[in-house]
């Protein structure tokens, strides 16, 4: 396999999270949530699904059923029937009361805060348990998904041949003062700039920096 190129240098990485920080100073996640719980299911909703098409579905049944209590007593056709307009609703919606049930005999009905427990739930991955950390509790855990793996490589700020040597590079590359929106600020320009198949790169605000060769025009800043 061909070797990955270098991450860029840290003056560099500085340079680009500062740019990052001064046009969003906190970002945030997109999905619609009210609690931890209702976060947890959000995201694990999410899998193979657009975030607006999970907020869609969640509205309705996060305003019966924000508690893993609630959900139980929805049950898993009630569930079903809210989210059915999402990719593999079935499967989720089992896990969904899968998940509330181990959270309701387990741990009191609250959400855990550690990522072993948290992937301990069907349904629950790293990316998903990384999500929760980072937006409920703060961690500077870093959820890698399909644009922050194209960003990283792309950009050369987190190269990596898999979404673990990522997420590692991510910690190991961004100064640390950025660590905690890191995620968030490389999803939003994943999902709006750096876009797969015909990047923004005139729009870009760290196209000087990128090292990107297939740029849809030359680089520079107004």
């Amino acid at each position: 396999m061909a070797k990955l190129p270098p991450p860029l240098a840290y003056a560099v990485q500085s340079e680009i999270f500062a740019r990052f920080q001064a046009a969003e100073p906190e970002p945030k996640g997109e999905l619609e949530h009210v609690n931890a719980y209702t976060l947890v299911v959000a995201v694990a909703l999410s899998a193979q699904a657009t975030d607006a098409g999970v907020n869609k579905a969640t509205r309705g049944l996060f305003a019966v059923a924000d508690t893993p209590g609630k959900m139980l007593a929805l049950g898993e056709d009630g569930v079903t029937e809210h989210i059915k307009t999402i990719g593999l609703f079935r499967q989720k919606a089992k896990n969904v009361i899968k998940l509330s049930r181990i959270l309701v005999e387990e741990y009191g009905g609250e959400v855990p805060c550690s990522r072993a427990a948290l992937q301990s739930l069907p349904g629950v991955g790293r990316k998903t348990a990384n999500v929760v950390l980072n937006m409920w509790w703060g961690h500077p855990a870093q959820a890698v998904d399909t644009h922050i793996f194209r960003v990283g490589n792309r950009t050369r700020i987190a190269p990596g041949k898999d979404v673990d040597a990522v997420e590692r590079a991510v910690e190991d590359n961004v100064p640390a003062p950025y660590q905690h929106h890191a995620h968030h600020w490389l999803i939003l320009h994943g999902r709006y700039t750096c876009l797969a198949r015909k990047p923004k790169c005139p729009a870009c605000l760290i196209a000087d920096l990128c090292p990107y060769d297939d740029k849809t025009e030359p680089p520079g800043r107004a």
